[in-house]
């Protein structure tokens, strides 16, 4: 994307990862991108409806247990380091994404 362009849905804040974190968060999301593809591939193979809701309910899982890992990350790192400088605007984006997960 074009730095000067904002996306709709970013911040446009950044945080540099460690290359550990990077590699955890990026297989775990590859793996939930080989469920999907074996998802699409059930329905391109006509697979009966409830095998392919347990397969989506596991991507469903799956992506709950990368939000609360990368949300963990985020409230040790960048909501302490938003308190430590006195930035009160770091609590209500909190806020606002807890709330967005919980839909």
């Amino acid at each position: 994307m074009d730095k000067d362009k904002k996306c709709c849905c970013c911040s446009q804040k950044t945080k540099k990862r460690s290359p550990e974190e990077q590699k955890k968060l990026i297989n775990r999301l590859k793996r939930i991108e080989g469920q999907v593809r074996g998802i699409i591939t059930m329905i391109e193979e006509d697979t009966y409806c409830t095998d392919v809701l347990t397969q989506s309910a596991a991507v469903t899982s799956a992506m709950n247990s990368f939000n609360k890992e990368l949300l963990a990350s985020h409230i040790k790192t960048c909501v302490v380091d938003g308190i430590k400088k006195d930035d009160s605007e770091v609590i209500d984006e909190l806020v606002t994404t807890i709330q967005r997960l919980m839909k």
